[in-house]
């Protein structure tokens, strides 16, 4: 119910953000709205065993909430996309790209914002058992993250940096130069590992979660108190890890994107062109479809 939390808690997935210049969450015409398992875990069967009448409650929440992101976030993120755009007709600076990641993390929030209310809606729907069976979902995930990150010594954990922003890049500006590779990969050598004290503070609210699922009287508002104060109770070393990593990735693509050859403009260019005729396909489409609700 509260996935979306660790999605934008977990820093790391701002690779989906940073090294982007996008909104590549729009970057196909039925990402959003077939992909909200990922951006908002209304699918809550991939947690807990919803009965009809629940299933049917979900499905009746979807309906406002894609009519309110295809109205309200759609265009935004075009004119998000215009000053991408606008970015790269000069030399970005790191400080450049960090403002455009500060632009994406607000639509993250937004997202959160406008999607917390339904969802605690549908958690007051829940049994005691089931908000049990999502809680011990979220901590099962916690133990294959353990295994999954904490087992990598430090040369897996820098090779798996490399390729991932690697794969990034390439995705969006073609084939790196040697060169491009290179700077590609003393970056993720620089950066620290963030997997223990990501994990711990995941562990860490979780505990709070159970808690708070306990659903005595007032629940709902402690959640949204809890949410809206948790990245202000992130540990010490929590934020020097983020602030560093966050610093080096911003370098980083200003670096590559500055020494873009031709023809990887060209590529960036067709997919930021790709990009916006999605976006403006799914605004026309949400036009059409409240159009079709009024009449």
């Amino acid at each position: 119910m509260l996935e979306v939390i660790d999605v934008l808690f977990r820093w790391t997935r701002l690779w989906l953000v940073i090294a982007i210049f996008s909104v590549s969450a729009c970057s196909s015409s039925t990402y959003v709205y077939n992909r909200l398992d990922f951006l908002l875990p209304w699918y809550m069967d991939d947690y807990v065993d919803l009965n009809a009448e629940q299933e049917a409650y979900l499905d009746e929440l979807l309906v406002p909430f894609l009519a309110w992101h295809r109205a309200q976030e759609l265009p935004v993120y075009l004119t998000a996309l215009n000053r991408i755009e606008d970015s790269l007709n000069e030399p970005l600076t790191p400080a450049g790209v960090g403002a455009l990641v500060t632009d994406f993390e607000s639509v993250w929030l937004r997202l959160q914002g406008e999607g917390l209310t339904q969802l605690l809606n549908l958690g007051a729907r829940l049994s005691d058992e089931q908000i049990a069976a999502f809680l011990e979902a979220l901590w099962e995930q916690q133990r294959e993250f353990e295994e999954e990150y904490l087992e990598r010594t430090e040369a897996e954990f820098y090779q798996d940096n490399y390729d991932n922003t690697l794969d990034t890049f390439q995705d969006y500006i073609g084939r790196l130069s040697d060169v491009q590779r290179q700077w590609v990969r003393d970056s993720s050598r620089q950066l620290l590992r963030s997997d223990q004290v990501w994990l711990q503070e995941r562990a860490l609210w979780l505990t709070q979660l159970a808690v708070l699922l306990e659903r005595k009287p007032g629940w709902q508002q402690r959640v949204r108190a809890a949410i809206s104060a948790r990245n202000d109770t992130v540990s010490a070393d929590y934020q020097r890890v983020y602030e560093h990593n966050m610093d080096a990735i911003y370098q980083l693509t200003a670096q590559v994107l500055n020494a873009r050859s031709e023809r990887q403009s060209r590529h960036l260019k067709d997919k930021l062109a790709d990009i916006r005729q999605d976006l403006e396909a799914l605004i026309a489409q949400g036009k059409t479809d409240t159009a079709a609700r009024s009449d």
